[in-house]
Formats: structure tokens, C-alpha cells, sequence
């Protein structure tokens, strides 16, 4: 092992490793870092069955077959960070943790209406149906991206296999509010998301910030995906975060 502190990132919904492409440089002289592709994003492979155990299982193994132990930075984005919390409560090592863009319990507003409403379009029309209805929702938000990014952001969720996101779609709808139990597990916390966060608001994952007793951090100018949209902004906030 190398004598760097150590670091893992943890990929949204439908994302895969390659989604921190745009922050993770900013780290490499200082951190061995890892990303993972969860079981049915990326070049994982894919299960029959998705669960919030499984899923937390899948942190602790990266943790230990990466080298990453004795305790690693871990920042989860959007539902990522409700994966790296399930494995925080049972127990993984970690140093301290950051919920970018990751709200405390089940998703609101429109994107619960298209977690809703995905399960029928991709039984029907399959990833591509659910990622066109997804693009007609996002347009004034995506209507303000490059367009390298919002062709990265379109791969990388083509890519994902449908059970993986039924069962992704599954958890987001039925999340508990696990807020209360992260508070006592004596884990360093930053909340941080963009000002413009559709998914959940940023007044929510605000009031869950101060539930934990957390920092809590917003990016002008951002929206759900912060280290896509503005990455050397994000990679300062954690780098003062840890330091």
C-alpha cells in the first residue's frame, strides 16, 4: 500500500465509476482513489436481484479488495450516498463520510413521479423509453450543460441495465429516514448539493444536515450533479472538509 490518505466515490443512480472522471483528478497527488461501479452499473456485472444490503455488502468487499482500509474518505452522490449510509450503519470503516446531492429518506416532486412511472416504460420500452421521458423532464436543466456532458450523462445511463434500475427505483420510493441512526454512529458528515438540486431540495438535505450536525454546503450554479457541473468548486469543499 502507499503512504496517501485513501478515498472512495460512490456513483448516483443509473451512473457508473467513470461519473467522477470530472473531480477525481483533482485528488490523485494526495489519495489513492477509488470508484466503484455498483453491481449492474458500469462494467459490473449484473444480479438477478438488487437490494440496500447487497449493495452495502458490495462497499465493505471494495473497501478491503482495493486496499482502502484504515478507513478511507467515502463520498456517496445522490443515491450512491444512501448506499454508502446503509453500509456506514452496518458497520463499514470509514474515516468520515459526504452525501453530495443525497437527501434522507424517499425522493419527492417530479422525480418520484418518474421513479413512479419508470416501472411500467421499462417493461414496455425498456432503458431507452425511460431515458427519453427522463430528458422531457430535465430539459431546463439540461438546457444549461455543455454538450460533452449531457452526452456523457445520456452513455452512462443507456448503459444501465433495466433490473438495476427497478430495483434502484424500488429503494428510492420506499427509503426510510435513517438520519437519527447516522447521527449516533460517531461518523464525520458533510451534506453539501447544488442550489438548483431537483431531487431532493436543498432546504431538505439542509434540515437533515443539522439533524446530523453536519456542515452543510451549496454550489451556485449547480444542480443534482455538482461534480459534474462545477468539479473544482467540489473539490475544494472536500479537500477543506478534510483538512
Amino acid at each position: 500500500l502507499s503512504a496517501k490518505q485513501r478515498m472512495l466515490l460512490v456513483q448516483g443512480g443509473g451512473a457508473h465509476a467513470h461519473w467522477w472522471a470530472f473531480i477525481a483528478p483533482f485528488f490523485t497527488d494526495r489519495f489513492d482513489v477509488a470508484a466503484i461501479d455498483r453491481s449492474g452499473m458500469g462494467d459490473s456485472g449484473r444480479r438477478d436481484v438488487y437490494s440496500s444490503a447487497i449493495r452495502a455488502r458490495e462497499m465493505h468487499a471494495v473497501i478491503e479488495d482495493a486496499g482502502l482500509g484504515g478507513q478511507p474518505f467515502v463520498v456517496g452522490h445522490s443515491f450512491g450516498g444512501q448506499v454508502c449510509r446503509a453500509a456506514v450503519l452496518s458497520g463499514a470503516p470509514v474515516r468520515s463520510l459526504t452525501l453530495l446531492g443525497s437527501g434522507p429518506a424517499a425522493l419527492g416532486g417530479h422525480r418520484a413521479a418518474l421513479v413512479e412511472a419508470m416501472r411500467p416504460m421499462l417493461l414496455d420500452g425498456g432503458v431507452p423509453q425511460v431515458w427519453e421521458a427522463t430528458s422531457v423532464l430535465n430539459a431546463a436543466v439540461t438546457a444549461t450543460q455543455p454538450p460533452d456532458v449531457q452526452a456523457f450523462i445520456q452513455r452512462r445511463f443507456l448503459a444501465s441495465p433495466a433490473s438495476a434500475l427497478l430495483g434502484m427505483g424500488e429503494e428510492l420510493a420506499n427509503a426510510v429516514d435513517r438520519t437519527d441512526e447516522l447521527a449516533a454512529a460517531d461518523v464525520p458528515v458533510l451534506v453539501a448539493c447544488g442550489e438548483n438540486d431537483d431531487a431532493w431540495s436543498p432546504t431538505e438535505q439542509q434540515d437533515m444536515a443539522r439533524r446530523l450536525g453536519a456542515r452543510f454546503v451549496t454550489f451556485p450554479g449547480a444542480g443534482h450533479s455538482p461534480a459534474v457541473d462545477v468539479p473544482e468548486v467540489v473539490a475544494a469543499t472536500l479537500q477543506k472538509f478534510w483538512t
